[in-house]
Formats: C-alpha cells, sequence, structure tokens
C-alpha cells in the first residue's frame, strides 16, 4: 500500500509522541501518551492511504473523482452537477474524471461547514477544468474543504495534460468532491451510491 507523501509528517509526528510517553517518568501518563501516539499513527497511514487502481480505459464514460457516497445529482449553473461525501474512513485522493488538457485550476478561499450539507458548497475549494480529448466541451472536477479538512493540494497545473483515473490532488480528512458536467453528459448514478475515484461510472458522452 502506498501512502502520499502529505501524511508523512502526520505519521512521524504519532511515533514521535508515543516515544515521548514511553520516556515521560509518569507511568500512566506515559502509557496514556504512547497509546494515543500509536493509534494517530495507525489512523493517519490509513487516511493517507493511497491504492494502486488501474486506470479506466473508456472514453465515452466519466469517471468519479473521489471515494464516497453520493450526495446529490442536480442542475447548478447551467451543468449537471455531482456531489461526493469523502467520509475520513475513504481514500482521499482525487482522480482525474477523463482524459484531456488542464485548461484552468482555480482556487477559491471560502467556509468550513459539514461536507454533507448542502451548504459546503460555499467552502474553501479548488477547482480543475478539463478540456476533454476529442470533444468541444470540458469537465469541472472540484475538491471542497469540509469541516475539519483545512488543506486542499492540487498536483495539476494548466498545460497537463491527465489521463482518465491519473491521481490529480488530495484532501486532507473529511470533505467534498463535486463533478459538474456539461449538457451533453447523462449522470449514470444517483444519491446514496457509492463510488470509487477512476473507478465507477458517473456519467456517460
Amino acid at each position: 500500500m502506498i501512502i502520499a507523501t502529505e501524511g508523512v509528517p502526520f505519521i512521524l509526528g504519532g511515533f514521535g509522541a508515543a516515544a515521548v510517553g514511553y520516556l515521560l517518568p509518569w507511568k500512566n501518563a506515559g502509557i496514556a501518551v504512547t497509546v494515543l501516539g500509536v493509534l494517530l499513527s495507525a489512523f493517519c497511514t490509513f487516511f493517507f492511504r493511497d491504492p494502486e487502481r488501474p486506470l479506466p480505459q473508456d472514453p465515452a464514460r466519466i469517471y468519479s473523482p473521489g471515494d464516497g457516497r453520493v450526495l446529490s445529482v442536480g442542475a447548478e449553473d447551467g451543468k449537471t452537477t455531482v456531489r461526493i461525501f469523502l467520509s475520513i474512513f475513504n481514500v482521499h485522493i482525487q482522480r482525474a474524471p477523463c482524459a484531456g488538457t488542464v485548461s484552468e485550476v482555480r482556487y477559491t478561499p471560502g467556509t468550513f461547514r459539514a461536507a454533507m450539507k448542502a451548504e459546503a458548497a460555499a467552502n474553501e475549494r479548488n477547482r480543475v477544468t478539463i478540456a476533454v480529448e476529442g470533444r468541444k466541451e470540458s469537465v469541472e472536477t472540484e475538491q471542497i474543504a469540509g469541516l475539519i479538512a483545512r488543506r486542499i493540494r492540487c498536483w495539476v497545473r494548466p498545460g497537463d495534460k491527465v489521463a482518465a483515473g491519473e491521481r490529480y490532488g488530495l484532501i486532507q480528512f473529511g470533505s467534498q468532491a463535486a463533478l459538474h458536467l456539461p449538457p451533453s453528459v447523462r449522470p449514470l448514478v444517483k444519491p446514496g451510491d457509492v463510488v470509487r475515484a477512476g473507478i465507477t461510472p458517473i456519467a456517460q458522452w
């Protein structure tokens, strides 16, 4: 299992706390700190896991950008928007929903509301626009911070070429991912569906 680089400081911090607890002269307090440090490291190792996945090969489909549960599928600003809630137990690596070229990366500051609520659309977020290979339309995928998540990582820049299912970012701790689709695309999911990044088809051209 690969661990995202961003998780290493958290994992080492937990082990550091465990080591300090082991050296404390107060037995009960030392045991408590050691146990908490080990649990923190174990949780962060689990949270920052980055499993290898085969890249999807069907260009007629658009794939989920994140692991989680579909919150809503509906019209927003002339597009069909699919919103996905990522709990702290989901893989938090985001993957490109389709092949193409990144035409824009737009970060927007915002609030930090619960990611499973509709008002999370106003949270801190980062939108990546992908000009789809072989088509005139673009697909937008969005990373949205949650109540606890305070760090959005994006590893692509305008001009980068991406393959469907390729890793492009990470949101630290509970969050939301959204996919903004052109009118010509037909959604394949509904609220309540469980999806996996780069594996579950979200829509069909």
